[in-house]
């Protein structure tokens, strides 16, 4: 069990950190830099434990565990040590002739103490992927890891304090009072990742501060099989991203929109390839993850009377698991298509052409991801045409893995972004500077305005 932190104890958090960043110590690129090496040394001191701990909660294994969540923060954090220096100097910018003989520049500043809140499906990376852009940007943070994991949570509080003192980075833990008890405080920024109905609490709480927050959300996102795509190949992979800690991977395929000529190909590739990644019966894989609790169990599994099984279908309560499980006949208003799933269980709603599949998407909230399995000169049309978080084209998952680009949602799934320099300017304020020098003093934009003519000319071009 997870013992609640205190809300006195929550408060003299607060007022530490505050007077912690009034020192001005993390102004310095350099103090940042020795904090992220202090943050990648006790992550993997630590290592077995957590994947122990992630074992325990979730059944995850070893090589999941490192593949999904250990080597992405680290890769992280060796992004920052690489770039910080550069990504976090002063950008230099165009100045015209009518502010000569001034000069203008972006500052990446600080915004202050940060509250960070993860959830269980991935808690370890979810948790301190964005701590990494928080110390980068120079802010404190203090972290609330999920209680639904609390193997894990208690790793992550020894992680966190074998490296840095709690007037820097903290960790509380708890359940959802804990959560009341840290909104009702104020923050210079709130990174919450969960569901859109608590992301919907995180805002309401950091409006009473005007807090700016970064939302990671989740939502139900499509994946589209058109005839022209490389039906064996579209099987396989979304077998892969489905079943991927069991389904509970807020970017998962949710639902399955399939072309009625490779329909039935399509499920017997999609049993195969079941097969292949956890054998005959997943059950005895090592490599297949289990619901998080009871309830997360009982609410997925009651998903399977929304429409025909055609793969899987087995459940143990107690173990909490469920089979790979693909629905057919599903209709569009049952309750598996209205909420996210998070399990691995894939419904299946069969289309005539991709004009079809973008009308059924452009009917619903926009999605953290789309996947389109096609042509690239066929889904490149609704790609165009429809919006999301992320894309990836005849592929699923994996543009979370390119450290280059954002990742992050866009309207019901979420508002902000990280991931490599997207994490630093999440937790900054961009600020703009002019300098303008004092041995010359322009008589242009002083009343009564003699020169307006000039200007007038000058600002028409």
């Amino acid at each position: 069990m997870i013992e609640n932190t205190s809300t006195d104890k929550i408060k003299d958090i607060i007022a530490k950190q505050r007077t912690f960043f009034a020192s001005h110590q993390t102004l310095n690129v350099s103090y940042r830099l020795k904090a992220l090496k202090r943050l990648r040394d006790a992550i993997k001191m630590y290592e077995e434990d957590l994947t122990d701990a992630l074992y325990k909660d979730l059944h995850k294994s070893y090589e999941e565990a490192f593949i999904t969540e250990i080597s992405i923060v680290l890769g992280e954090i060796d992004n920052f040590l690489k770039n910080l220096p550069r990504w976090a100097a002063p950008s230099k910018k165009s100045t015209p002739l009518t502010l000569f003989p001034s000069r203008s520049a972006v500052i990446t500043e600080p915004l202050g103490a940060a509250l960070i809140i993860a959830p269980w499906n991935y808690p370890m990376q979810l948790l301190l992927n964005p701590l990494v852009g928080a110390i980068a940007a120079g802010c404190t943070a203090i972290l609330k890891p999920s209680p639904y994991t609390p193997n894990v949570a208690k790793v992550l509080e020894r992680i966190v304090s074998s490296a840095f003192e709690e007037d820097y980075v903290a960790t509380v833990q708890g359940n959802r009072n804990v959560n009341t008890a840290l909104f009702k405080e104020r923050y210079d920024i709130i990174f919450f990742t969960g569901s859109p109905e608590l992301g919907r609490v995180v805002m309401r709480a950091a409006a009473d501060n005007l807090t700016p927050v970064v939302l990671e959300l989740g939502g139900k996102s499509p994946v589209v099989v058109d005839k022209s795509a490389d039906v064996a190949l579209a099987a396989k992979r979304i077998a892969w991203g489905k079943t991927l800690n069991g389904g509970q991977t807020c970017i998962a395929p949710d639902y399955l929109l399939i072309h009625e000529d490779v329909k039935e190909r399509f499920v017997e590739e999609y049993r195969e390839a079941l097969i292949r990644l956890h054998g005959e019966e997943p059950k005895q894989s090592k490599h297949y993850v289990r619901m998080v609790s009871d309830r997360a169990f009982e609410r997925v599994a009651g998903y399977m009377t929304d429409g025909v099984v055609r793969i899987g279908g087995r459940v143990d309560d107690a173990e909490r698991y469920i089979e790979p499980t693909l629905l057919d006949e599903v209709s569009p208003d049952s309750p598996i298509m209205r909420e996210e799933i998070f399990g691995p269980i894939l419904p299946m709603i069969t289309i005539r052409s991709m004009a079809e599949a973008e009308a059924f998407i452009l009917d619903r909230e926009k999605p953290l991801a789309l996947y389109i399995f096609a042509k690239e000169s066929e889904a490149e049309s609704l790609v165009r045409n429809t919006s999301s978080g992320g894309c990836c084209i005849n592929d699923v998952i994996m543009h979370i893995a390119n450290e280059n680009m954002p990742f992050g949602g866009v309207g019901n799934s979420g508002m902000g972004r990280y991931h490599g320099r997207d994490s630093l300017y999440a937790f900054s304020h961009r600020r703009a500077v002019l300098r303008t020098p004092t041995w010359i003093d322009l008589p242009f934009r002083y009343m009564p305005y003699r020169w307006f003519g000039i200007v007038k000319r000058l600002l028409s071009k």
